[in-house]
């Protein structure tokens, strides 16, 4: 009976089949374009859309209820073991569709929930800056007043990634009018469409690595935002519903990258080992560090909506821990690989500069530290 109630479970629950899936799309349609993505010539759009297919981004949609993250960052990191860049941006994606399950806007729901989760459509979030105003470190940029049947909204973004003329994304504005559903100050979280023509997408200055990964400045010029678009009004209490999850999908970004980190020292073992063996960090402590973020990281995953006080500080401390690792094992593979990393067609200095990312992308490494201290 037991191995039949397995048989039944695992017929049940696909998600493992669908990260092998994603991991062989990724060893063998992302990997040749790693590289483009990286330099800024590719944004793979076609492939998100295929990874879509094979069901990447619809593993975290809660089901009657609970819902588990474990393998959306399970792909993720498969993503993240060939490229960062691509890790990141279906960090966006999976989180434009968390945001969308758990909005109680029906109407919004049923008409994008399939249509995100599928990847028909792509788009990102907008949510570094409100991440920022709600632990008091910026003001939000986006301002919004009431009219008949929506807002009208006004501001810019300096960063959103995951983006292009047919894209969405979530954001939040700060009402600057009184109401009867609001005063002045209170927030509101909305899906944005790219396609408005009140919405002019500008491309960034050149990145330190990870181009492709179709992000830009967002202005709004009084731009109609239908109450169909609107994710929650007050969005604070949204924000602390979705925002563990939003959290812990990025730990896919880190445990890919901090994967391949430990095989490219692998790599250069036989030719290099007899003297990276004096070097002070070796793959054996990475791979037990590897393994005590992921078991940690699946353990929070499988109960984004926990409210304890506690579990919250688990997610930032992991969160934090992420990080700082990714820098240390990117550091450590470039020592370990020496002059040959040091060529702009090894990808370990590739490695290194996305993990540089991993630690500044919002929340940040001194966002985290702010968090814990903060209580």
């Amino acid at each position: 009976m037991g191995s039949l109630a397995l048989s039944r479970v695992a017929a049940q629950d696909p998600a493992p089949t669908i990260t092998d899936e994603v991991a062989r799309l990724a060893r063998q349609e992302l990997a040749p374009l790693a590289s483009a993505i990286d330099a800024g010539s590719v944004y793979p759009g076609e492939f998100l859309r295929r990874l879509g297919k094979v069901g990447a981004w619809s593993s975290h949609v809660p089901q009657e209820g609970p819902a588990d993250l474990r393998w959306a960052i399970q792909s993720m990191a498969a993503l993240g073991e060939v490229c960062g860049a691509t890790a990141f941006m279906a960090w966006c994606q999976n989180t434009l569709v968390w945001y969308v399950a758990n909005s109680t806007n029906m109407k919004l729901a049923a008409r994008f929930g399939n249509c995100f989760s599928s990847g028909r459509a792509l788009g990102g979030t907008g949510l570094s800056n409100p991440m920022k105003s709600f632990f008091g470190i910026e003001r939000l940029k986006l301002k919004g007043r009431k009219v008949d049947g929506g807002y009208i909204v006004r501001g810019a973004l300096p960063w959103v990634s995951n983006l292009g003329p047919d894209h969405y994304f979530g954001t939040i504005f700060e009402r600057e009018d009184e109401g009867s559903r609001g005063e002045p100050g209170s927030t509101v979280m909305f899906l944005a469409d790219c396609a408005d023509p009140a919405i002019t997408l500008t491309p960034c200055k050149p990145f330190l690595a990870m181009d492709g990964t179709g992000t830009y400045g967002v202005q709004f010029r009084d731009v109609f935002v239908p109450d169909e678009l609107i994710l929650a009004e007050p969005a604070a209490p949204f924000v602390k519903k979705i925002r563990a999850g939003f959290i812990l999908l990025q730990a896919g970004m880190g445990l890919g990258l901090m994967k391949d980190c430990i095989n490219i020292m692998d790599e250069v073992h036989a030719p290099l080992g007899h003297v990276n063996r004096y070097l002070p960090q070796q793959p054996l402590q990475f791979r037990e560090l590897y393994a005590e973020f992921e078991k940690e990281a699946m353990t929070l995953a499988s109960d984004p909506y926990n409210t304890d006080d506690s579990y919250w500080r688990r997610v930032v401390a992991l969160r934090l821990r992420i990080g700082d690792a990714s820098v240390a094992f990117a550091h450590a593979a470039m020592l370990h690989c020496g002059a040959r990393g040091y060529l702009m067609s090894h990808r370990a200095q590739r490695r290194l500069r996305e993990a540089y990312f991993v630690a500044i992308v919002t929340p940040a490494t001194k966002q985290l530290r702010k968090m814990l201290a903060d209580g």
